[in-house]
């Protein structure tokens, strides 16, 4: 009993140690993320710091459209620091879960760190709690020399504020490196796929994905269920400074109806105001299910068959500049790169991605070098 007693009087010590140390650390120095570089992000006069639509489109889109421009997905914050410690403390606007997406992609945030082979490697997720303000030490330990970093926002919620920690006496400063690089962005508009969902974090989309692969920023205009090719959008759109291709994406969110009638002057109103910008014109996806379940067996060809009927009369008129991807191995080769049928895993959103990439070096072959 005695041996007992002992025991577990080491094991309260050794733990009341392992506290004592921890609370030993110091404190982090903060500072507001916009002291540093905002990347992805198409509009400057948005409502909020790290939101997507401009202002003035406030009262022009449906209130859900509205509603998910307050989501912050694509928008990263660049920066460098010389700390061993690096940290983030930002406050959510919703902070909601869903029952399909992992919460560490809904409302996480992503460290990534510049290596020196010029490539963007992973580091750490931030796990968000219940409360709306998380707070992530990503990693310790580091060397002491400086390095440029990425913290990607959450995809499916927003942020009012965030702030970048390091140690007390540790630089803390705008990038050095250009990468991505400015004066150079891709704009994609679309779905809930193209939002993000359902990725597990904030930097496994494909336009994650490509910002990092392509050295250019990546614009990333998905709304979950409301890319539905409304006019106002692509006027806006076309209004995006630096844009050097547009990736249009709304097929699912739209009726066969829908890509019959609108699909034609949505593209049109982006050509005629940019003519030397291309355009790619992206199927919708072709879900597993649509293999067994007869009704979809029809209409998701359909709905692409008049997409496509528009892209030919569109490129009819002007072959410059415009291209078109298919369904077709969107997703891998596999049959799963999918959550639920429809929604795509990080296996799908790196197949989506490494097609439309393949496109991209081709029409892009000048602004990529």
């Amino acid at each position: 009993m005695r041996g007992k007693i002992l025991l577990l009087t080491a094991l309260l010590t050794l733990s009341a140690g392992v506290v004592r140390a921890e609370e030993s650390k110091p404190e982090l120095r903060y500072e507001n993320a916009l002291n540093f570089r905002i990347i992805n992000k198409g509009f400057t006069d948005t409502e909020g710091d790290y939101t997507r639509l401009p202002l003035y489109l406030k009262d022009s889109v449906r209130e859900n459209l509205w509603w998910l421009s307050g989501c912050s997905a694509g928008i990263g914050i660049r920066f460098r620091t010389d700390s061993k410690r690096i940290g983030a403390r930002y406050n959510l606007k919703r902070n909601f879960h869903m029952m399909h997406m992992a919460d560490t992609g809904t409302k996480g945030t992503d460290l990534y760190r510049l290596g020196e082979d010029g490539k963007w490697h992973y580091v750490n997720t931030c796990r968000p709690v219940k409360d709306s303000v998380q707070q992530k030490v990503y990693v310790e330990n580091l060397d002491g020399g400086m390095h440029e970093y990425l913290i990607y926002l959450p995809l499916y919620d927003g942020v009012n504020w965030l702030e970048v920690g390091v140690d007390s006496a540790a630089v803390l400063a705008a990038p050095a490196v250009d990468n991505p690089r400015r004066g150079k962005r891709i704009v994609c508009y679309g779905t809930s796929v193209m939002q993000g969902g359902c990725a597990t974090r904030t930097g496994m989309t494909q336009t994650t994905m490509m910002q990092r692969d392509l050295n250019v920023e990546v614009v990333n205009l998905g709304f979950s269920g409301e890319g539905k090719q409304d006019y106002c959008m692509a006027r806006a759109m076309a209004t995006i400074e630096d844009v050097i291709c547009y990736v249009i994406d709304p097929v699912p969110n739209c009726t066969k109806d829908m890509c019959d009638t609108l699909t034609y002057n949505f593209v049109k109103i982006l050509r005629d105001a940019r003519p030397d910008v291309p355009v790619v014109m992206v199927e919708g996806l072709t879900y597993p299910y649509a293999k067994y379940d007869s009704y979809f067996r029809d209409y998701l060809p359909a709905k692409n068959a008049a997409f496509r009927k528009n892209y030919e009369r569109l490129k009819r008129e002007n072959p410059k500049n415009l291209y078109y991807m298919t369904t077709d191995g969107m997703t891998g080769d596999q049959e799963e790169g999918t959550v639920d049928g429809v929604h795509l895993t990080d296996i799908g959103f790196r197949a989506y991605s490494d097609k439309l990439e393949k496109i991209l070096r081709k029409v892009l072959k000048k602004q990529l070098r």
